[in-house]
């Protein structure tokens, strides 16, 4: 078991952040588990989204001066793409715009070549729905007063290292719905959760019924009516359709959005794109194998 000293070597605390919390939750957690620590002056390296899970580093003492240098630091993660979608966040806990239908059948060989093409140098536009500020106000802010428009969004240029696809998969509707039912119950704080989960449930329904009609062919026996054979049955069928989900796995430089990387891809195959879940593995050396545990509320 890794012990608190370990981990806290040279005041750098690497924790794993559950999904459905904040960075700065993330410190309360901590302090919470560690009541020796409680009045430290603390601070992360490196945000990672409330969908997000996985390594954080958190900085206490003299390291809150390194900051700098930590956020600078190379990141991997692990994720999983769905397509057929595109929402105003690039990911699921996002108003779903539309569903874009294509043929099931994805191709891994494409996938793949695609994916290599990210790695190096490049550029794309940052997610709408960011902290990124522009004339002091966060990206997110301008896109929920309906001010996009007034504001060139920024393009940024990152390092991808490495993009694999580790396998393409399929989920139902149902699971899907489930899905996201779940993640939106986990988040905490205003991020537009009854609307967005109204907005999927429209486009998600809970199930497409068929009905065939039921008619008898009926007989009298000494006057009273009996049913002799039913023509027809009466049928209801679940008419379930199943998107693809790509797991990937992306080592790149500091400040890079896997979900413009999900958004990106997408467009690339004209399928739609959006993460689904996102799990960081490691910031520097620092790895997920070694991040303590905390409790979420």
């Amino acid at each position: 078991m890794t012990t608190m000293k370990k981990i806290g070597a040279n005041n750098i605390f690497n924790i794993y952040k559950p999904a459905g919390i904040s960075p700065l939750d993330a410190i309360k957690l901590l302090k919470e588990k560690h009541p020796e620590l409680k009045n430290e002056k603390m601070t992360y390296a490196g945000r990672l989204d409330p969908m997000a899970e996985g390594a954080l580093l958190i900085l206490a003492g003299n390291a809150i001066y390194e900051k700098e240098r930590y956020l600078k630091m190379d990141k991997e993660y692990e994720g999983e793409i769905l397509f057929g979608f595109e929402t105003d966040t690039y990911d699921v806990l996002g108003l779903p715009e539309k569903i874009i239908h294509y043929r099931r059948s994805m191709s891994i060989v494409k996938i793949r070549k695609i994916l290599k093409s990210f790695e190096g140098e490049i550029s794309l536009p940052l997610p709408p729905y960011s902290s990124y500020k522009i004339k002091g106000k966060p990206l997110f802010q301008w896109a929920r007063e309906g001010k996009l428009s007034e504001i060139e969004t920024p393009i940024r240029q990152t390092k991808i290292n490495s993009a694999k696809l580790l396998s393409l998969n399929e989920i139902s509707d149902k699971n899907l719905m489930e899905t996201i039912k779940q993640k939106i119950s986990l988040i905490k704080g205003d991020f537009r959760q009854k609307e967005i989960l109204s907005q999927w449930q429209k486009m998600l329904p809970k199930s497409c019924w068929s009905i065939k009609t039921v008619t008898f062919q009926t007989a009298k026996i000494k006057g009273k009516p009996f049913v002799l054979t039913s023509l027809e049955r009466h049928e209801k069928e679940t008419l379930s359709r199943r998107f693809s989900l790509a797991k990937i796995k992306i080592s790149c430089s500091s400040g890079t959005y896997i979900r413009s990387i999900a958004h990106h891809l997408g467009q690339e195959l004209k399928t739609g794109g959006i993460l689904l879940n996102l799990k960081r593995t490691k910031v520097g050396n620092f790895d997920i194998k070694d991040s303590e545990k905390i409790k979420s509320y």
